[in-house]
């Protein structure tokens, strides 16, 4: 049915409003009981006896329906017919927003309609109606949000566009985004003057971003008392930001430009335009706020996880979780082709909701360009606006158009107040334009050439807004004059400063936070011992803690069986693998160590191991027993099914939080290939790149055992590849003990590394991969473990070298074969590998004859190039593997046998 007939579907809405109404006026919305009051329904309407005012009333009514119709197509379809775009015509959509199209025409212009009541004017003309309603629906602004189920979140918009779009400010106000906007431009030209053809990806075509964010940070802080501002953005006006918004020295952003080396030679650094930046800055009021830009990789939208990561950290640390989120806000600022392209985006926004990963509503604000790198928006999404993605989650979306500064003012006004109202996202679609190409040193014209025409001859917002002042004699061209050379004197002033620069500062990012954790990649500090010691009677008292479920509670079946083992074990002082977790968990809480366990179904365990949370059989109650042993407090969270956005999320927390135990599990190993972006951006590089430090822990199940490709392996040699510096540590336990200490030395580490583990499967149930509580109260982690079964070395004349779950599969063949002649030395540290400890080994077996090294990785994945590259010049080892292959494993599980069984025959005859 056309939007011309569409008044008839409406004819239930107000029914079930009338209802209401007879019941209680005051159930409904006030513009609605007026509504209804003036067209005297109820009481008033049994007084009317005479037919031809019956049909005449009911006439009014139907047209009144037709104005309501026509109100509600403004609040629906609005945005389609803005001023919002600077640079080129809106696109025609139809059917279009004229009177004919609702059952009126022009003559009823001058009829007073109730109608007007619905948009805050009250009874007033049809003429007025419109006027009102284009003013608020199609003018520089235009607004998305019928879609939000909530009627009273749509009345609060309703009310607000109401009430403010007409806001006005101050001739003060105005000179300061006046200023504001000169600035971004003249950064940009005179960068573009005194460094020519270098990159820096200017923000002129929406220069308005600066003032927008001078504003967020006034009205929320002011407002609202907000306190912190976590910003991710890509490369696009980040060098502009960063100098006129977060005040770094012009003089350090010079010197950038000059291309000069870091003096601290154990970073590399980034491109200027990667860095992030911490400050705090004072508001007019005088109060301080936080603000921090993270770093961020040419990966355009890969920041976006971990600023609500910081966000959350931040909430959670100093921000009493939720229940002060109004005084922390994330903003994210995207491109318009990466926001509609990149899947990182849905599955942040995904998370926004949901327990473990809220953040109290992310302000996303789009510097569109209308085109990516050189693909128009036709060719880039197949949605109508970049945006879409917000209707995922019911968001609101603002569409600006960027010339107008006051809009874009008004914009963040609105979202602001919708954010700390509702702790809910908001979208703001910034409608520009790119002046140059994706880079000054990119050609436009090769592939648009009549859009950049225009925007070749187009008045930039600057000037714009220079022309407005100067009409309404807010300012005159002397003041214009002296704003301008004053600014301009300021960066001349930071490019003579930037000349007497020998060296370029790498900024540490959260220097503050990170203070107690230096930075070190000495191999003397690396693989010093630490002492990760604990009480045995305190581990007896914690495991009977964490492992007797609450008597007076129900539990399925096989939940009390599997604590009653629990309890069986620890009375003969025996741990397994999902044991020995536990107790690292226990015995850190009890040193107060806090503790954020994510992932896919980490709670109970993928392989139904870990029952952190244990839940009743009836009411489902969650009961965290480890929860009740000290001061430090454990949050487990099943993510969704996301690696990319959530690994993200956990990096970003731990980013944060040096002090806190931050783990993230893959579902198999293999799945962390969701998340290669991250892992090859922040948590492999980002300490010799940005400076940064970080302690995120990811467990990896990993082992061969028939499950086919994507079930086995998880891509060991991808991370190895990614080793350098001491910058990660890697590894693949096979003892419940050296896992527990590993977990422990994490913490008890004097710096942070990133941990990759190497996680197993079918050792979660073998009886023989157990430690002794003896083992985890008085040892420490153990980088290489030597052959234990083995009682005289020169005896030995073969070395097998492995790592992980083939070890006890050797194990068991060499016992069945009753092999004397054979050790077996595990490499539980792969990275960094403790190369003097090998040294050792070989000199104690002095008779050996034959070293190897096997793996049930295919000879072209898992550990052999590392070793060979890390071992080769010392050991001349004969590899025993399977033969190279392009996929992991086979999909036959016979097949899977035969190949373990000649990996084991190879390994002893």
């Amino acid at each position: 049915m056309s939007d011309r007939y569409s008044f008839l579907n409406s004819f239930k809405d107000i029914e079930f409003l009338y209802n209401k109404y007879k019941n209680d006026p005051n159930s409904i919305d006030s513009s609605w009981s007026d509504f209804f009051l003036g067209f005297d329904f109820g009481e008033n309407q049994k007084k009317y006896e005479n037919l031809e005012f019956h049909e005449k009333n009911f006439e009014n009514i139907h047209t009144e329906f037709l104005v309501y119709n026509l109100i509600c197509a403004y609040r629906k379809r609005g945005h389609f017919f803005t001023k919002t775009n600077p640079i080129r015509e809106r696109k025609k959509y139809f059917p279009s927003l004229d009177l004919i199209n609702f059952g009126l025409s022009e003559k009823q212009l001058d009829t007073y309609f109730e109608s007007g009541k619905l948009i805050g004017i009250g009874k007033n003309s049809l003429r007025n109606i419109i006027h009102h309603l284009k003013n608020i629906y199609c003018g520089s602004i235009g607004i998305e949000y019928i879609y939000i189920e909530n009627p009273r979140k749509i009345q609060w918009i309703e009310k607000w566009f109401q009430k403010n779009k007409l806001q006005q400010f101050s001739s003060d106000k105005k000179k300061f985004f006046l200023k504001k906007l000169n600035e971004a431009i003249a950064f940009e030209k005179f960068v573009h003057t005194k460094f020519v053809g270098q990159k820096r990806f200017s923000i002129e075509g929406n220069e308005s971003t600066l003032p927008a964010l001078e504003e967020m940070i006034e009205y929320s802080s002011n407002k609202y008392l907000t306190e912190d501002i976590i910003i991710g953005m890509s490369h696009r006006g980040r060098l502009n930001l960063l100098s006129n918004f977060f005040k770094k020295d012009y003089s350090q952003i010079f010197s950038e430009f000059q291309g000069k080396e870091y003096k601290e030679k154990t970073f590399s650094g980034d491109v200027k335009y990667h860095l992030g930046f911490s400050k705090i800055r004072r508001t007019s009021l005088g109060r301080y706020i936080r603000m921090n830009l993270v770093p961020n990789p040419s990966h355009l939208e890969s920041v976006n996880a971990i600023v609500e990561g910081i966000t959350r950290a931040k909430i959670d640390t100093i921000y009493n979780q939720n229940s002060n989120s109004e005084k922390i806000i994330p903003i994210l600022i995207h491109g318009d082709a990466a926001l509609s392209g990149q899947g990182i985006v849905y599955e942040v926004i995904q998370l926004s909701k949901l327990k473990g990963y809220q953040t109290g509503g992310t302000i996303h604000i789009v510097i569109n360009n209308q085109i990516g790198f050189t693909t128009n928006y036709t060719e880039g999404r197949s949605s109508i606006y970049c945006t879409d993605i917000a209707k995922v989650v019911l968001a609101p979306v603002l569409h600006v158009n960027a010339d107008d500064v006051e809009s874009v003012i008004r914009s963040i006004h609105f979202s602001v107040d919708f954010r700390m109202r509702y702790h809910e996202d908001i979208f703001i679609d910034l409608l520009g334009y790119r002046k140059y190409g994706h880079n000054e040193g990119d050609e436009p014209r090769f592939t648009q050439p009549s859009l950049y025409k225009v925007i070749s001859q187009h008045t930039n917002s600057y000037n714009l807004y220079k022309n407005k002042l100067e009409e309404e004699g807010i300012i005159n061209k002397k003041d214009i004059v002296c704003m301008e050379k004053e600014y301009e004197n300021i960066l001349h002033g930071g490019y003579d400063e930037a000349k007497n620069i020998k060296w370029n500062v790498l900024n540490s990012f959260l220097e503050e936070e990170w203070k107690n954790f230096p930075i070190t990649c000495s191999n003397k500090e690396i693989f010093q011992e630490v002492d990760t010691k604990f009480p045995i009677d305190k581990i007896i008292n914690i495991s009977n803690i964490i492992f007797t479920l609450p008597k007076e509670k129900k539990f399925f079946r096989k939940t009390e069986s599997l604590f009653q083992q629990r309890l069986k074990m620890i009375s003969k002082k025996l741990v397994d693998w999902s044991m020995a977790e536990l107790l690292a968990y226990g015995t850190l809480l009890y040193e107060g160590i806090c503790i954020r366990l994510s992932g896919e179904d980490v709670a109970r365990g993928t392989f139904s191991q870990r029952h952190i949370i244990v839940k009743t059989e009836e009411k489902e109650e969650e009961i965290t027993l480890l929860n009740h042993i000290g001061k430090g407090k454990i949050q487990i969270y099943n993510s969704p099914l996301s690696e990319y956005g959530v690994l993200g999320f956990d990096y970003g927390y731990s980013m944060y939080s040096p002090y806190v135990l931050t783990l993230w599990e893959a579902q198999f190993g293999d799945f962390g290939n969701g998340a290669q972006i991250i892992i090859d951006q922040y948590v492999s590089s980002s300490e010799n790149k940005w400076k940064i430090s970080n302690g995120i822990v990811l467990l990896l199940p990993h082992g061969y055992e028939g499950q086919g490709p994507e079930h086995s392996s998880a891509r060991i040699e991808r991370y190895l590849q990614l080793c350098a510096n001491n910058n990660l540590f890697v590894v693949n336990c096979t003892t419940p003990a050296n896992f527990y200490h590993l977990l422990r030395r994490q913490m008890k580490l004097k710096y942070r590394k990133p941990l990759i583990v190497f996680t197993p499967k079918s050792l979660l149930r073998n009886t023989k991969c157990v430690s002794t509580i003896k083992d985890l109260s008085q040892g420490c982690f153990q980088e290489i473990l030597d052959d234990i079964s083995t009682i005289n070395s020169d005896e030995v004349t073969r070395l097998i070298f492995c790592s992980g779950k083939i070890y006890y599969e050797l194990l068991h063949k060499k016992k069945t074969i009753k092999n004397e002649n054979t050790a077996l030395i595990r490499i539980e540290q792969i990275y960094p590998l403790k190369i003097e400890k090998v040294k050792y080994l070989l000199d104690k077996y002095k008779n050996k004859r034959e070293i190897f090294w096997v793996q049930e990785e295919p000879e072209n994945m898992g550990l052999w190039s590392f070793i060979l590259r890390k071992l080769g010049n010392i050991i001349s080892f004969r590899l025993i593997a399977p033969s190279e292959s392009s996929s992991p494993s086979t999909g036959s599980y016979l097949n899977f046998l035969k190949i373990q069984n000649e990996i084991l025959e190879k390994s002893f005859f």
